[in-house]
């Protein structure tokens, strides 16, 4: 209560005799009130948009697109349920040199669970594997990959599967930098989805890597829950495993979401076209142009590996993350081409 409240409430409460001395006295009082002040709010400090992230034209025409697309002013302005925001795994949020990190995960398995498989020993590439021969494995391509990932990720339970991925992750390190994989993760890329959905953007994981695999840590690494993540996949069947009914992965194919794979999945699980699109090789190709050619506000983003210090340097001459194509018509195509080592200053989190 102010000290005029106080005063009028003992002026009302005094007897008649005394109302002229409590008057003098509340006239005294009014003088001395201080002029009441209007409350002073404070603004919390907005924090730097994209801050590992160097200005220049890279981050220039991320901002200048979000900033057009969510302002409802603008001709270009995009509704919230709208905005889909599409990206790859390897070699775009984490890294994937010298060789896919899911690959690295199905060789360890491979070659701790090789006792129990003798049949194993009569596959070329299953042999390279327990004997830790990437370049055997690598030198059957494509095919060599998938046999060594279908070992190791199939004739188990889901969950089982996730436990077996969850102790991986807990105890493997990337072979050159000493860090756990899934520390091997782009600080950029973080606070690009961070800003993206703070900006009412959606955000997906769009993987040739295994959807399983993924759903394991992605959430906690990307903030990407797993109905959030496409990727590639093989069968399953529902069946009873120790007296409970469950889900048990079978080694066949089922879905290779990779190339034009990329917006048939994109189509058959999200149901509409993306407003941006980010990838790093000719492998998001097809995704990037499915999102970028469908009208309207468009954004297209590659992620070139130029930062040979910090990262690795790769392009249109390697074997994993091969970026030919992109790099040729990404300027005629209005996409972004991402400079690894002059548009970020920083690579991982610390």
């Amino acid at each position: 209560m102010s000290i005029l409240g106080i005063a009028l409430f003992f002026f009302m409460k005094a007897s008649y005799q005394h109302s002229y001395f409590f008057a003098a006295f509340l006239l005294i009082l009014l003088a001395c009130e201080p002029p009441s002040k209007e409350p002073v709010t404070s603004t919390p400090e907005e924090k730097p948009s994209l801050p590992s992230w160097q200005e220049g034209s890279s981050k220039s025409s991320i901002l200048d697109f979000v900033a057009k697309t969510t302002d409802p002013q603008n001709p270009d302005f995009i509704p919230e349920a709208e905005r889909i925001a599409v990206f790859d795994n390897d070699g775009t949020l984490w890294g994937e040199q010298p060789f896919y990190y899911q690959l690295a995960y199905a060789i360890d398995y491979v070659k701790k669970e090789g006792p129990n498989h003798p049949e194993w020993g009569k596959s070329p590439v299953l042999k390279s594997a327990m004997e830790g021969d990437l370049k055997g494995i690598l030198s059957k391509g494509e095919h060599g990959i998938i046999e060594v990932v279908m070992a190791s990720h199939s004739g188990m339970t889901e969950d089982q599967f996730k436990s077996n991925v969850k102790e991986w992750l807990n105890s493997s390190k990337h072979p050159e930098t000493g860090r756990p994989y899934n520390q091997m993760i782009y600080q950029p890329m973080l606070e690009l989805l961070e800003y993206l959905r703070a900006n009412g953007y959606k955000t997906f994981i769009v993987s040739g890597g295994g959807i399983d695999f993924l759903r394991v840590w992605a959430e906690e690494a990307y903030g990407i829950p797993p109905y959030q993540v496409m990727g590639s996949s093989i069968k399953a069947k529902y069946e009873e495993v120790d007296g409970e009914m469950q889900i048990v992965k079978i080694p066949e194919l089922n879905f290779i979401d990779d190339k034009a794979g990329k917006p048939v999945g994109i189509h058959q699980q999200i149901g509409m076209k993306p407003v941006i699109a980010v990838g790093n090789s000719d492998g998001d190709f097809e995704m990037i142009q499915y999102a970028t050619e469908a009208g309207g506000p468009r954004l297209g983003i590659y992620i070139h590996h130029t930062d040979s210090v910090r990262e690795y340097a790769y392009d249109s001459l390697s074997s994993i993350g091969n970026l030919k194509r992109g790099l040729i018509e990404a300027p005629t195509r209005g996409w972004v081409v991402v400079d690894m080592a002059k548009d970020w200053s920083t690579i991982y989190p610390n």
